[in-house]
Order: C-alpha cells, then sequence, then structure tokens
C-alpha cells in the first residue's frame, strides 16, 4: 500500500431500492453530516447517477443547523433536488426537533401535505407514501 492508498477513504456504499413506481437511493446512516449545500449536491449527484427519482435521507446525518430553519439549510436542500427532479425524504424520529420549533412543525405538516419533500419514521412509512405497500 503507498501513502495514496493509505490516505484515501472508503467511498460510501449507497442503496438504491425500488419502492412502488419510484427508485429510492437511500443514503448511508453512517458518515460526515450533511452541513451544507455542497454536501447535499454531492448526494442530488449520486442519486441522478443512480437513476433515483427520490432521495432518502436518514434525520441522523442531517446537521443540526438543517432543523433549524432560519439556517437556510433545509430549505436550500429541498430546493436543489426539486431542481434535479427528485423527491426528499427525510427519514428517522425527528420529535426533538419538532418539539423545538414551531416554524419546523409548519414545515414538516406543509411538506407532508404536498409530494416533493416527506418526512418519515423509517423506510415502511417511505413505501406506504410512495404507494410501495
Amino acid at each position: 500500500m503507498n501513502d495514496a492508498d493509505a490516505h484515501t477513504e472508503a467511498a460510501p456504499v449507497f442503496t438504491v431500492l425500488p419502492l412502488g413506481n419510484e427508485r429510492v437511493l437511500l443514503c448511508p446512516a453512517d458518515g460526515a453530516p450533511i452541513a451544507d449545500a455542497r454536501a447535499a449536491t454531492d448526494l442530488i449527484g449520486e442519486a441522478s447517477f443512480a437513476g433515483a427519482t427520490v432521495l432518502a435521507i436518514p434525520a441522523t446525518r442531517l446537521d443540526a443547523s438543517f432543523f433549524r430553519l432560519a439556517s437556510g439549510l433545509a430549505g436550500e436542500i429541498a430546493q436543489k433536488a426539486v431542481n434535479y427532479r427528485l423527491r426528499l425524504a427525510v427519514v428517522g424520529d425527528i420529535q426533538a426537533q419538532l418539539q423545538r420549533s414551531s416554524a419546523l412543525r409548519d414545515w414538516v405538516r406543509e411538506c407532508g401535505e404536498g409530494r416533493a419533500v416527506a418526512f418519515v419514521a423509517d423506510l415502511d412509512e417511505l413505501a406506504r407514501r410512495l404507494g410501495a405497500q
């Protein structure tokens, strides 16, 4: 092994799941927090490359600033996904964040009325939302 090999990190493993008529790119649960638009753009690129129509991100991968709407990160990520014709799904328990922010509660509720962004507890709920079950 040379020095270059010793310093390279393993590429994240993405999973593509067929759910109903959708192809869902599931972001790995472990890895660096998604803390800026650049990280989101990289994920969107992976989803596009994989032919996915939905990008599913574990809530645990999202930086805390995502859940503070004033930071603009949530809106920026959601808008980028929409611009690339991807649906965005945040997968996992966000009850603690919802308890701290009425603005976040309102946004999550509004997202539940549309199709572009979904907040779901787990992949089973995502499958139901996508009509796969």
